[in-house]
Parts: C-alpha cells; structure tokens; sequence
C-alpha cells in the first residue's frame, strides 16, 4: 500500500462506491471488498442503520470503575507518556478498550480530540458492531486479531473521512484477550506503518501489564516467588515480583540455566552462550558473578545452578504441546525466543520452538490459535491453508478474516 494523496483519494473512491453498492444492493459489493470487512457491513446491517450519528454511552460510574480495577489501567499508566507522544507525532486519538469494544482511555492530538468528541469516540463510547458499525476496534476485539479499516470502509458515514488501525491486547499470562488499542486519524493521513504500530503499542502495554492480573490475585508484591522468565518476544526477568534489570549477555546465561535446571560447568556454560567465539572464561566468569548478585546470591557454582524456584513462558508453551492444548500453547507463544541473540544454543532452542508451534497448528489448525499465530508469523500460508481447509464449507466467523490474511500473505 501506498500513501501518496493520489492514491489513497483513489482508495477512497473505490471504499464509498463498495459501501453504496452495499448499503443499495447488499451482496454485489463482494468483489471490490476484503472479506473480513464484508462480514463486518453483514453483521452491522442487521442491527443498525447507517445514519448512526455517534456511538451509544454506557454507564459513566460503571465504566470508570471498570477501568480503576482493570489491570489494563495500570499498564496504560506506566506507558501512558510513550502512548501520549504517539498520538502528538501522528495527530491521531488512541483508545483502549475492554473486550467488547467499550472505550475505557483515550488520548488525542489537538484536531482528533475535537472529532472524536463528536461522536463519542471517549470513554464509556460502545464501538462494537451492532452500537456504530463497522470499525477496527470491533474487528479486532470480536476478531482477536490486527485490523485495519480505512474510510467508506466503514458501515457509519460519520467515520468515512477516518482510518483506522486495531490491535488486541492480551494477559501476558493467561493469554486471554483483555481489550483492544486503537489508532484512528483522518483518511488523507493514512500510513503503511499504521498497523505495525498498532501491534507494537499493544505488545508495549502487554510488556508493562501486572504480573498477576486475575480479580481477586495477589498485589505485584505477592507475585510468585522465585525467578520468572518471559523469553518468547519482548524479554522480561522477574525475582520475587521484582524486575531485573539485566545486560544482554546476563540474560542469555540467565535463561540457559533456567533451560538446564541440573546445571552446566563452566566449560558448558561457555559453550551454550559463545559458540566458537574467541572470549575468555574470565569474561564468562565476570558476568556470571554480575548475575549472581541480582539473584541476590541464588546461583550456585560447580555446576552453576539456580537454587531458587523457576518459571518460564518456554516450558508453558512447550507444557501445553505435550498435553495436546494447541491453543494454550499458542496463546503462551509469544514470538521468536530471544529475538536477536548471539547464543547458538538459544538459536536452535528457538529454532526448536517455533517448529514445534508451527507443526502442532498444521495438525490442529484451531481457528482462533491461528488467527493469534499469524499475528506473529503473517506469511505463513500453509497454516492459514490448513485451517481453512478444515473448516471446509461449513459457516464460521473467522473464515472472511483468515482468507484476508491468506491474500495479505501471498501478495
């Protein structure tokens, strides 16, 4: 996709000529538009009319009491000045939403705060599909996948002179989709990059969320003792609740040993993390002994070994393979393990969990993991084939989207 004004003004004639011949004669829009925002005119037409003028209000009290006791409200907070210079550099409002696309936070540069207020894109705003129609944040949440929705594309006029981009934000723990964070501006601003930085925005409140985030669970200073290590994705080490603030080279030791729980000589420990490289054990020995004062003295030497109990997003994967739970093992995978590392042990170790991930889909290409795994892997087509081809004939929900991703894949 290009961003030239010519472009997206052709873009945009072809939306509004689609949504007319629509809204006048249902199905003959089929052809000229993606499937997963067919769908979504089809599910908006049977609750609302078009002329929709802004979006419905839920209960003020409710919905600010909602947002207080959501774990989501204290990740927003901690990212809250990334998300603020976001929308200033871009001139867009974000929103975050609850699961069912109730708006619970937002935040405009000055031109889309003025709009957004006219039609209730604000806190307590209901953005599902059968309240307005049509939108990115009601794709994304009924969906749990990216969504992008550029103008006449739309099902409410009110929003045809906006685009918009969609990401669904997960429990780093549970899996379980917790709401939605939207980026919306006018249409004539429209970006490649728009959904990129949907997906990077949730991952970022993702990364910022409470370690425990089930009603009634222990504060952050409760968490679960020991050492708990996320290594799928963004990389994050906790002891006790507390996070660790660890160098590269720390880190990868860290989750070799958490990968070894017998121990490694120093020998073996030199190998796991440097391969042939030309460094010298006192290295190693200098940034173990870093790492052992972190961990407030729990690793121990000859073998090293941790001493304290160990927790890793790798073994939950890989756990919930062995116990055949595909969409557990999907929703705890969380993208390449260490992206970027030097440790050649740790690049067939991720190497190994990726595959073990892709071949468990391609036997049990469950709709809903799939659509989760190529928010991760786009490009995988035979993951995408296979679950449609197991869905065969028969009507379900995520049929229009997983063809839209097949299509954005082969392009």
């Amino acid at each position: 996709m290009t961003s030239s004004h010519e472009d997206l003004t052709q873009w945009r004639l072809r939306a509004v000529q689609a949504w007319t011949s629509f809204v006048e004669a249902g199905d003959q829009a089929a052809a000229v538009v993606r499937p997963e925002i067919l769908h979504s005119w089809q599910v908006s037409q049977a609750a609302i009319t078009p002329d929709v003028r802004h979006a419905p209000l839920a209960d003020e009290r409710d919905t600010a009491a909602f947002w207080r006791e959501s774990p989501l409200q204290t990740a927003v907070s901690r990212v809250e000045a990334e998300l603020q210079r976001t929308a200033e550099d871009g001139d867009l409002v974000l929103a975050v939403t609850d699961e069912k696309a109730r708006i619970l936070w937002t935040y405009g540069g000055r031109v889309m705060r003025r709009k957004a207020e006219t039609v209730n894109f604000v806190p307590g705003g209901r953005w599902d599909e059968e309240s307005v129609g049509t939108n990115a944040l009601a794709i994304a949440a009924r969906e749990g996948a990216t969504s992008m929705v550029f103008s006449a594309e739309h099902y409410a006029p009110m929003v045809h002179n906006w685009v918009c981009w969609a990401a669904p934000v997960h429990d780093p723990r549970t899996g379980a989709q917790l709401g939605v964070i939207d980026l919306s501006t006018t249409w004539d601003r429209t970006h490649p990059i728009g959904l990129a930085t949907a997906r990077v925005l949730a991952r970022l409140i993702e990364t910022a969320m409470p370690l425990s985030t089930a009603p009634g669970a222990a504060s952050e200073d409760e968490a679960t003792p020991g050492l708990v290590l996320t290594l799928l994705g963004n990389v994050e080490a906790h002891l006790d609740g507390q996070r660790l603030l660890l160098n590269r080279r720390q880190t990868e030791i860290l989750a070799l040993l958490a990968l070894h729980p017998d121990g490694l000589s120093l020998e073996q420990l030199h190998a796991l993390v440097y391969g042939d490289q030309a460094v010298t054990a006192s290295t190693l020995k200098a940034e173990v002994s870093h790492l052992r004062s972190a961990l407030h003295g729990q690793l121990a030497s000859r073998p090293y070994r941790l001493t304290m109990p160990v927790s890793t997003d790798v073994d939950d994967v890989l756990d919930a393979l062995r116990a055949g739970d595909v969409a557990a093992a999907v929703a705890a995978y969380r993208g390449d393990l260490m992206p970027g590392t030097n440790s050649p042990a740790l690049t067939e170790h991720a190497e190994y969990v990726a595959v073990a991930v892709r071949e468990a889909l391609l036997a049990r290409p469950e709709p809903a993991a799939v659509l989760r795994y190529t928010e991760l892997v786009p490009y995988d087509t035979a993951v995408i084939e296979a679950c449609l081809a197991r869905l065969g004939t028969t009507p379900h929900p995520a049929i229009p989207l997983l063809k839209g991703r097949l299509a954005a894949a082969r392009r």
